[in-house]
């Protein structure tokens, strides 16, 4: 059995969700991935996937295989990559995620300049709110707004991102500004993603649970519900500066503003001597520091 080829298979399946996606991503039949994976388990004696009619789900075992090989691939990926870097144009496939509204706006208009500098390399942008897992999913790249969770990711800053809590004029006179935080239960609180909003207070870190009788999973709209005075909403800046500039939206609790947001660069370790991965992330960076396009000085 070729080992080797049965163990890239097995990945693939993990990280693309089925056989025929895995099939197709490495230009071969579903049958052939399928024989790979028996013959792999077949020699550990075990069952490494669950295979249904619509999904695919792994074993514990398989969980646990999943995690060394993904390694082993990877490191397979890095030492090839380091053997020929920079000795010729770089070449190879970036995948890489970002939030929808911020990706749109702010990376995608970005990338053509950097496929002509480098017209070899390949980019697969994924636009979606969804977390993804970058080792298991295969992306090279995550652009993560707001604050750092995962400590097993490397990260570089992109830029600043402020988080404003904002209401409209008509809003505010309809039912009054909160003055302090707890006076938000009180008040019909416009939810996006996440119904725990972060703030800052007396110096610390404080996640409050909010709630309100709107809720949805687009910037846009919970941006929409408040210009249209619905209630209170906790959007970037990058919603609301020009908002706040023109008077449309007022911003709230300034004082409680939690001021150590950002916008980073998120990739696994595995991934950092992947010279086209640092070309990408040098480029954004360089990019935002000729000045962020929402900031006008607030």
């Amino acid at each position: 059995m070729r080992r080797w080829d049965a163990i890239e298979a097995f990945v693939a399946v993990v990280r693309e969700g089925s056989f025929s996606a895995a099939a197709e991503r490495l230009g071969v039949s579903a049958s052939h991935i399928s024989r790979r994976v028996a013959e792999l388990e077949t020699h550990l004696g075990t069952p490494l996937i669950y295979r249904t009619t619509r999904s695919i789900r792994l074993s514990e075992a398989g969980e646990q295989y999943f995690e060394e090989c993904h390694r082993l691939l990877e490191g397979f990926i890095s030492a090839e990559e380091q053997i020929s870097r920079q000795q010729e144009e770089p070449s190879g496939r970036l995948k890489l995620t970002c939030a929808a509204t911020f990706g749109e706006r702010f990376i995608a208009p970005l990338l053509p300049a950097f496929m002509r500098r480098y017209p070899r390399l390949e980019i697969d942008l994924h636009l979606s709110n969804r977390r993804v897992d970058l080792i298991r999913e295969g992306f090279d790249l995550a652009i993560r707004l707001g604050t750092l969770e995962d400590s097993s990711l490397l990260a570089r800053r992109l830029c600043d991102r402020r988080e404003y809590l904002v209401a409209s004029p008509d809003y505010l006179e309809r039912h009054g500004a909160p003055h302090t935080l707890s006076e938000l239960a009180h008040h019909n609180c416009l939810l996006g993603t996440s119904s725990t909003w972060l703030f800052q207070d007396r110096g610390q870190r404080r996640e409050l649970r909010v709630s309100g009788n709107w809720h949805s999973n687009s910037g846009p709209a919970v941006l929409a519900a408040a210009r249209a005075g619905l209630g209170i909403a906790q959007l970037p800046d990058y919603y609301v500066t020009p908002l706040m500039e023109s008077g449309e939206l007022l911003p709230l609790l300034e004082n409680n503003r939690y001021r150590h947001s950002g916008v980073w660069l998120v990739y696994p370790k595995v991934r950092q001597q992947l010279p086209r991965l640092k070309l990408l992330c040098d480029y954004l960076i360089d990019r935002f520091e000729d000045g962020i396009p929402w900031h006008s000085g607030a």
